[in-house]
């Protein structure tokens, strides 16, 4: 469970998961060396910040942005997603290496639609602890959105006109799904009916936690809300429209879903912003250090900061 939105100038995601993996901001200079499993390493590439896990010296990155404004995050497709094996002859791009791939090369999504019609994700494993994940790809820049679905059909990659991803079921459905509640409004009627009081012109909007559910949230919140002077803020609380409270969500052995941390990527000033279940409090990182070849890594606030005013 993961919900995607692009808006006021900013992109990033939930990340809704009974578990973590000791991930964290990450930062990858230009002259950090991407290895690359079936295709000649990028030594030189654009700088890339975002959430991650750093195995084995390596960023396995969730989402992130580049030093060019271009943002991606992969979210889990569990049923639908099908990678391809590696073909002889072909580009051949493991799943975990897509972000980076993408990211250390391409300015905008333009170029990243490009390079995708170029590639086949294969289904590569990074280890034995980290095998492949199904997951589909949500890429964004100042002008617009793509997905990126991988499936047992094709490598599709489609506009994102509401900039919104959640999971299953593939974007076209969840389109589909979505013109059901495409017709409601933040406007009230008039009269208002006495039976429901404000927020009637929104009645019907979903309030589960599937995906279709958070689909049809996220993307009437991000159509109608307004940033003013704080698109940061404002993108906080449209996502916080879609985050999951611990035990919302229970799994059949028991264990609870929470939303693990939101990010927020400002796409032209290039900072991560982020928040994590156990902290409310906006923490930032801004991609300052380009250059260079070390990794540098900036560990997630995890307890509640609370500014006490007595």
């Amino acid at each position: 469970m993961c919900t995607a939105l692009h808006a006021h100038g900013c992109f990033g995601r939930t990340l809704d998961l009974e578990y973590t993996y000791a991930e964290q901001v990450v930062m990858t200079p230009r002259d950090f060396s991407l290895a690359l499993r079936h295709l000649p390493p990028l030594t030189r590439h654009y700088a890339i910040l975002g959430m991650a896990t750093v195995a084995d010296g390596y960023p396995l990155y969730y989402d992130a942005v580049n030093e060019q404004g271009l943002a991606m995050a992969g979210l889990h497709f569990p049923h639908s997603g099908r990678y391809a094996p590696v073909t002889d002859g072909a580009k051949n791009v493991a799943s975990f290496e897509l972000i980076p791939y993408i990211l250390g090369q391409c300015a905008d999504i333009q170029g990243a639609r490009q390079v995708l019609q170029e590639i086949r994700v294969c289904d590569t494993a990074f280890s034995a602890d980290f095998p492949p994940t199904r997951l589909h790809w949500m890429v964004a820049d100042g002008t617009g959105a793509l997905v990126v679905e991988s499936t047992a059909d094709r490598l599709a990659v489609y506009d994102n006109l509401i900039g919104v991803m959640t999971n299953e079921p593939p974007f076209p459905f969840q389109l589909a799904r979505w013109k059901e509640f495409a017709r409601l409004t933040p406007y009230e009627p008039d009269p208002t009916p006495p039976q429901w009081g404000r927020g009637s012109g929104s009645l019907g909007l979903p309030g589960d936690f599937t995906s279709p559910s958070r689909l049809a949230r996220a993307a009437f919140v991000a159509a109608h809300s307004e940033a003013e002077e704080n698109p940061v803020g404002q993108f906080f609380h449209a996502m916080a429209t879609v985050e999951v409270p611990r035990g919302g969500l229970r799994l059949p052995d028991g264990r609870r879903v929470v939303s693990q941390y939101t990010s927020c990527m400002d796409l032209e000033q290039k900072v991560y912003y982020y928040r994590t279940y156990g902290c409310q409090r906006i923490h930032g990182v801004r991609l300052t250090e380009v250059e260079g070849n070390t990794l540098a890594a900036y560990p997630l606030a995890k307890g509640e900061e609370v500014k006490w005013e007595n």
